[in-house]
């Protein structure tokens, strides 16, 4: 129920890249990760404005960033042909941690978001510096489910895998001739050490791809849902409250509305 056709997939893809760049803007940047989501997000930026004009940022933070990830992120770009820069944010991180005072206890969620915001921030630095937008990576699993931080990787000017499950973009990274080595990698978002997506979510993306797309995509109840897949109710149930709970982080904050009688 989620197969695609690749080849239309890149070319609407990059078509969308294309017409979202203003004419007098130098390109794009993203951050490289080493992983699925960014590899294939790089590769499609590449093929849509081609490498000149595609500036990729390698973000580690040498505490937590696994060395295998650095190698694979650097492997792709000179794949690609691509502009890049490595920046190890452990040094901004720390820094952060010295100034704040309530940062002395270990609270590993607050300080891996830290670390996707800081990440943002510096994204935004080289957009604004050389006059090109922020691609994002998040891709519609990860989007619905909420499992991005806001303002963190959830920051950026266009979203060009985000109407794609994670089992889908891992059909394209296939068609892009993505490094195997690259598809095959458990997904993480790498804000702490050892961190994994679907140890995290609790289900595996080929197990609730299915059901995110039935309850979005084909509007089924959860009943319906479960039935369709023959998976548990309760299954369906906690993925449904992920998209509810999670619904913020995919809207603007709400504005408080002031009667007329405020403005004199």
């Amino acid at each position: 129920m989620l197969e695609i056709d690749e080849e239309l997939a890149v070319k609407h893809i990059c078509n969308f890249l294309r017409i979202s760049l203003p004419s007098n803007f130098n390109g794009v940047v993203l951050g490289v990760s080493g992983g699925l989501d960014s590899s294939v997000v790089a590769s499609l930026s590449v093929k849509a404005y081609g490498s000149e004009k595609v500036l990729c940022l390698l973000l580690p933070d040498s505490d937590v960033t696994p060395k295998s990830d650095v190698d694979d992120a650097l492997a792709l770009c000179k794949l690609l042909g691509v502009k890049y820069h490595v920046i190890d944010i452990k040094p901004i991180v720390s820094c952060c941690m010295q100034c704040i005072p309530s940062s002395q206890s270990i609270d590993r969620l607050s300080i891996g978001n830290l670390r996707a915001r800081i990440r943002m921030c510096i994204l935004y630095y080289y957009a604004n510096h050389e006059r090109r937008l922020v691609v994002g990576t998040g891709d519609k699993s990860e989007l619905l489910i909420g499992y991005f931080t806001k303002y963190g990787d959830g920051g950026c000017d266009l979203l060009p895998i985000g109407d794609l499950y994670k089992t889908q973009v891992r059909y394209l990274a296939k068609y892009l001739n993505i490094p195997s080595r690259i598809i095959s990698k458990p997904s993480s978002p790498r804000l702490w050490k050892d961190q994994l997506a679907e140890d995290e979510i609790g289900f595996t993306y080929e197990y609730i791809d299915p059901i995110l797309h039935l309850l979005v995509d084909e509007k089924l109840n959860c009943e319906e849902a479960a039935s369709k897949l023959n998976v548990p109710l309760s299954d369906v149930e906690r993925v449904n409250e992920l998209i509810k709970r999670s619904s913020h982080k995919r809207k603007m904050p709400p504005i408080a509305q002031l009667p007329n009688d405020v403005f004199l």
